[in-house]
């Protein structure tokens, strides 16, 4: 079975390197890797994605690839047994993944011994639904997305960058702990808040 590893920025330190690398170390013999680039308008030459596979060839992993879910043949997918989704936006990452078929391809390979890491939209569009990236940052949705049902990977509800107050501006004034919780009592919810320096680690 998978695990899934979520984070908001990646490997932002070298406690959550250090994890990661444990935990490839017990579960692969054989670890390959594919960084979904899709949920950013620069595809592979998006610096996170780029620093993803340097950190992931630094942790001993010798082949990282890049695939576009939008373009690429998502059959591809099935070759690896780390998959990392990059950040970016997350209407337009999970609309592709389900357009592609990749989505399926995903929910296969999480009944085998693979690692799933989600990383900002990434790691939301596994949940149950992405309603809390409506509710925040509705502005994001440039392909006017009506079915906002996600992956459902993972029953939690995943809030990136939670210290993140440039990210998530608000003209009332409101704290992002305060809309929080208003979205948590509107959807009966409970999020999973994640802060830049935070990993969180699921067993499918």
């Amino acid at each position: 079975m998978a695990k899934i590893f979520l984070t908001s920025s990646g490997f932002y330190t070298d406690s959550i390197k250090k994890e990661f690398k444990t935990i490839v170390r017990e579960q692969l013999a054989n670890p390959k890797a594919v960084i979904i680039t899709t949920a950013s308008p620069l595809k592979e030459k998006n610096k996170f994605a780029i620093k993803a596979k340097n950190d992931l060839m630094d942790m001993g992993i010798n082949q990282v690839d890049f695939l576009d879910v939008e373009h690429d043949e998502v059959d591809k997918l099935k070759q690896y047994n780390i998959i990392y989704l990059n950040g970016g936006y997350p209407f337009q990452l999970l609309f592709h993944m389900k357009k592609s078929g990749a989505d399926l391809i995903l929910k296969e390979l999480a009944m085998q011994p693979t690692i799933i890491v989600g990383v900002s939209a990434g790691a939301v569009i596994l949940g149950p639904d992405i309603e809390i990236v409506k509710h925040f940052t509705p502005e994001m949705d440039t392909v006017e997305l009506k079915d906002l049902t996600a992956l459902n990977l993972t029953e939690k509800v995943i809030f990136p960058h939670y210290d993140r107050d440039d990210v998530f501006k608000d003209a009332s004034g409101k704290s992002i702990e305060t809309r929080l919780r208003e979205f948590e009592s509107s959807r009966n919810y409970t999020v999973v808040r994640l802060r830049d320096d935070e990993y969180s680690l699921i067993d499918v």
